[in-house]
């Protein structure tokens, strides 16, 4: 297990005064590492959770070679490039049933869709494009060719090959893959348990009245749903006051409960609280201050054997640095080998100034313009405490580091919220 100041020194140019966003990340790669213990879950349960092991196809799919279309199935030899193909009908085969008989040359199988193609026959005309009469169909020329319509055996996936791979995410298309294999048990990784508490006197839970300087908890019910939304085992602590004895007992607690500790308040540089003494009591912890926007101080380390992730108090700047560093690490850490969702392209629709020498993370409005290519604007107001704008937004524009003012009409990279907010 490294410690912070071996990481510190891996990662060329890192400074905690102005550290990069990418050098975040880098620096968080190193430092969490995954759990290690495996569950057999059912498939009603292994929504969102990370495979453990290869998910091997016991069968192949499809079974055999079978037609994708209701129609007539004949063999493709008896086509001539120039002249309609009059064929006899020698029975009806629907899916689920076998087909015993040879078919005659001459002759077809009225065939439906997902039926095993009979011995023979390796080519599926669909019903509406023939004529029927009473002596069978006839197939207009030039219409087809050899092995049109026909599914074959294992060309989805071969029995004996991998079906999924370790690190996978169970996705609602791979329970549905794993179902077509007749899998009812999977492999995953246990599920992460993250504790998480708001810090300060200043903070009210639900339920309080309100009083003169004092704001009610958002962070708290923010932090939860993002966490709930990844799958994390979520250990709610509430809020924890300014008092020394009480901050030493919540981090104690949270270090022997859980893998991943969230704070919210208490990191900024300079300020003399008893957050972040108790951190540099307790654990190993560095405080840095991010070249970004919103979201510039933050805390990170371990607390026995728990990774600390100490977050700022102003609601965007919560969701933001969950977004950008929390939730690819915690991804990390739940065994999940998915590589981040790119970064979409859309066209700013208005001017938006940006200094270089720091990442900033606007809230947009992404839509598609009249021509078809994305676009985006802001919510208006950027304040780190305007979390009304997170709910008007659905993805974030991202002005990366060296960037610099963006002209209207400009493209601009886009994180999208889809599944994650």
């Amino acid at each position: 297990m490294k410690t912070i100041a071996t990481i510190a020194a891996e990662l060329q140019g890192y400074d905690p005064q102005a550290l990069r966003v990418d050098a975040v990340n880098a620096f968080l790669s190193r430092l969490v590492e995954p759990v290690t213990t495996q569950e057999s879950v059912g498939i009603f349960q292994a929504l969102g959770r990370v495979l453990a092991q290869d998910v091997i196809s016991p069968i192949s799919v499809p079974a055999h070679d079978n037609s994708a279309m209701d129609g007539y199935a004949f063999d493709s030899a008896q086509l001539s490039g120039d002249a309609p193909l009059k064929l006899a009908v020698a029975g009806t085969l629907r899916a689920g049933a076998g087909w015993a008989l040879p078919v005659a040359p001459g002759a077809c199988v009225k065939i439906m869709t997902g039926a095993i193609m009979p011995s023979g026959l390796d080519t599926v005309v669909p019903q509406e494009f023939v004529s029927v009469n009473d002596n069978g169909i006839t197939i207009p020329a030039g219409l087809l060719h050899a092995g049109d319509n026909r599914r074959l055996r294992g060309e989805d996936l071969m029995q004996g090959q991998p079906a999924l791979r370790k690190g996978q995410l169970l996705t609602p298309a791979a329970l549905g893959l794993l179902a077509s294999l007749g899998i009812e048990q999977v492999a995953v990784w246990r599920k992460l348990r993250v504790a998480y508490f708001s810090t300060g006197d200043e903070i009210l839970s639900l339920g309080q009245p309100p009083r003169e300087g004092a704001v009610y908890d958002s962070n708290r019910y923010t932090v939860f749903g993002l966490l709930s939304r990844l799958g994390c085992e979520v250990i709610d602590m509430g809020v924890v006051r300014d008092e020394p004895s009480v901050l030493e007992a919540a981090f104690t607690r949270a270090a022997q409960q859980a893998d991943a500790i969230i704070t919210s308040g208490g990191v900024s540089v300079g300020e003399a609280d008893y957050t972040k003494l108790m951190m540099k009591k307790l654990g190993d912890v560095a405080f840095w201050k991010i070249a970004m926007r919103p979201g510039r101080p933050m805390a990170v380390g371990r607390i026995g054997n728990a990774v600390l992730f100490g977050l700022p108090g102003n609601p965007v700047a919560v969701m933001v640095t969950f977004l950008a560093f929390v939730r690819p690490a915690l991804l990390q850490m739940m065994g999940s080998t998915a590589a981040a969702p790119p970064l979409l392209k859309a066209n700013s629709m208005e001017l938006l100034r940006k200094k270089p020498g720091r990442t900033e993370y606007q809230r947009g409005i992404v839509s598609t313009g009249v021509d078809g290519t994305l676009q985006v604007q802001t919510t208006g107001n950027q304040g780190s405490g305007v979390l009304s704008s997170m709910v008007q937004a659905n993805g974030l524009i991202v002005l990366h580091h060296d960037q610099g003012d963006v002209a209207s009409g400009d493209s601009v990279d886009v994180m999208m919220f889809d599944g994650v907010v």
